[in-house]
């Protein structure tokens, strides 16, 4: 069992009569190299903006969202939300009341999000850490406040330095629409800018948060609200997250929905991952055509080596040992390349983790490439590698290693 790598061995490293196997095989091991290594670092840097993205909207949306399943809005109230709160796990739940409405402001008219929230969302929103300008405060007094998306501001025209209004409209549910005076059939709110937040373009450019009492006056509404936002403790597992979600369902009913971060954005988070699978299927296929340089340099090396061949096979050696001596021999070069890819591609990972020597062009909310390594990805790279390597060896080995006729 052992003669066949010892041989594969002494080929590999003996000087051949063509240079130009020698040249092809260093090829090979390069180009291998340097595609294991590239695929490592994209797949790192995939890992990277994966993580900030979900950082980002975590900020926006929470662990935990409770929606009726049938109509627009629902009362909350019963046994489970005083269960949620008692949850060691739960860090806090507040009441949202969310619609699309009609803004104006000096002039300029548009569409925004409008997302009322109760005092407890106000306290301890994540948000607080993305203000463009101004501050994270929805009331003044007496006076109602907004915060608005960086876009949504630019656009509108909109600054926390001037005294102007943002007047908020939307259809009334009690009145009829009257030919003679249509803007009687619409409520309206006056909320003042008190903040710009900026956190992604999809956001920015129509979310407006305002107090929930104004979001109710302007919908009509007495208690009811759109969701009931839960976040959990910073470090609390996904099993956890799991668990309280399926509680809460269990005990609120198909009345209602309960859906984690995944399912509140399912599509972005779906496009993200195959995204990922794309580029890495693309790799692989640029990894296969560079391994069939294996390919030409094993032909050539089995040619010029015949007369080996037949000196084995005149010592007793069957055909199976001589195919496994020079698929190791391919294998060998394409083992030799992932090595080096590996050892290259986490070491400039890590050190752009560490370091991050590779900036990010522009204005950006972090000032280098985000990567993170992961091990899964690693052993799937190593693995895939390993496999086009060994196949690629085992095609001219097998094709090409047979008795001539008469042997």
């Amino acid at each position: 069992m052992r003669l066949a790598p010892f041989i594969a061995g002494r080929y590999l490293f003996a000087k051949k009569s063509h240079n130009v196997i020698n040249i092809i095989s260093a090829i090979s091991a390069v180009g291998m190299a340097i595609g294991t290594a590239a695929l490592i670092i994209i797949l790192s840097v995939y890992n990277g903006f994966d993580s900030l993205i979900k950082s980002m909207m975590g900020n926006v949306e929470p662990d935990l969202v409770i929606t009726p399943a049938k109509g627009k809005v629902f009362v909350p109230q019963g046994d489970t939300y005083d269960w949620i709160y008692d949850q060691p796990s739960v860090l806090n739940m507040c009441c949202v009341l969310e619609e699309s409405v009609f803004i104006s402001y000096d002039d300029r008219q548009g569409l925004a999000r409008a997302k009322g929230v109760d005092w407890i969302y106000e306290e301890e929103s994540p948000l607080r850490n993305h203000m463009a300008d101004g501050e994270f405060r929805l009331h003044k007094g007496d006076i109602e406040q907004a915060v608005i998306g960086d876009i949504l501001a630019y656009r509108m025209g909109i600054s926390t330095r001037f005294l102007s209004p943002i007047e908020i409209y939307y259809p009334s549910r009690t009145r009829s629409i009257s030919l003679s005076s249509p803007e009687s059939a619409l409520e309206s709110v006056k909320v003042y800018p008190s903040g710009i937040v900026s956190v992604n373009e999809e956001i920015d450019k129509e979310l407006m948060i305002v107090p929930l009492e104004t979001m109710r006056e302007l919908l009509e509404y007495d208690d009811e609200v759109s969701a009931v936002e839960i976040r959990v403790v910073e470090g609390t597992t996904q099993k956890e997250v799991r668990r309280l979600q399926d509680e809460i369902g269990k005990r609120l009913g198909e009345e209602f929905k309960v859906k984690d971060r995944y399912q509140q954005n399912e599509a972005l988070y779906k496009m993200m991952r195959y995204e990922k699978v794309a580029t890495y299927m693309i790799l692989i296929f640029v990894i296969i055509i560079i391994a069939f340089n294996i390919f030409g340099s094993l032909s050539m090396l089995i040619i010029e080596k015949r007369e080996d061949i037949g000196t084995l096979r005149s010592l007793g050696a069957q055909d199976n040992l001589i195919r496994r001596i020079f698929v190791l021999e391919g294998w060998m070069i394409s083992l030799a390349g992932l090595a080096g890819g590996l050892v290259t591609g986490i070491g400039l990972t890590l050190l752009q983790m560490h370091f991050g020597f590779i900036k990010m062009p522009g204005q950006f909310l972090v000032q280098a490439y985000p990567v993170i390594l992961s091990w899964p990805d690693v052993l799937l790279t190593a693995a895939s590698i390993a496999a086009i390597g060994y196949i690629i060896a085992l095609l001219p080995a097998s094709a090409s290693v047979r008795p001539k006729a008469g042997q």
